[in-house]
């Protein structure tokens, strides 16, 4: 098959409009990706409270107030959220059946992905700089586990699409990997969600106190 029959082939495949919920598998997919985002709620509220717990306890290191830069981690969030909508642009993709639109948009997420994580080691590698380590204080191993707990759930959503994305090149969009993606972009969607009370809860609120 030349190239662009191949390419045909992998934006005529003729699916429903919902491809991720035309099969039982597939929406058992979905389904299941749901109660495994229930156990993750359950994982960051944990982290969110001991967090909250221990934020002050800072053993005379450099304090919430002191500490926090709001216009590197807001332009981080900004990068961050905008990741979302692409996301979302290329479920549309998905949808319409169009091959180079889910391609372009989830390698768009990836690459943004990849510029939130820049941001936040570079934001951690200046914090280690002031002297707020993981093991300075109490303080310092909530901040870390928490927000770095995070970044761990980033790597590991752009490692994922980046996967899906060099499969759906050998395979095309069908119905067993459309599942795949939409459930990878409700991943990316919880992510983003989270930042945004981490962004709230630790940044915002520390700063003021």
């Amino acid at each position: 098959m030349s190239t662009a029959e191949l390419e045909h082939a992998k934006t005529s495949a003729g699916l429903p409009p919902h491809p991720e919920r035309a099969t039982m598998e597939g929406r058992n997919k979905v389904l299941g990706f749901w109660l495994f985002l229930g156990a993750e709620t359950v994982l960051f509220a944990c982290l969110f409270g001991t967090y909250l717990a221990l934020k002050g306890s800072t053993l005379d290191g450099p304090t919430t107030q002191e500490l926090y830069k709001i216009p590197m981690v807001a332009a981080a969030t900004i990068i961050l959220l905008t990741s979302s909508l692409t996301s979302v642009l290329g479920v549309l993709g998905l949808h319409q059946n169009n091959y180079k639109k889910l391609m372009f948009w989830f390698g768009v997420t990836v690459l943004l992905g990849a510029a939130f994580l820049g941001l936040e080691i570079y934001e951690f590698v200046e914090y280690v700089h002031e002297g707020h380590t993981f093991t300075s204080s109490a303080f310092g191993s909530a901040f870390y586990t928490l927000v770095g707990t995070h970044g761990a759930h980033v790597l590991f959503g752009i490692t994922w699409i980046t996967a899906l994305m060099i499969q759906a090149r050998r395979r095309g969009i069908n119905l067993d990997t459309a599942p795949k993606f939409f459930v990878a972009s409700l991943y990316w969607h919880f992510v983003d969600v989270v930042w945004v009370f981490i962004f709230t809860v630790v940044y915002l609120m520390g700063k003021v106190g």
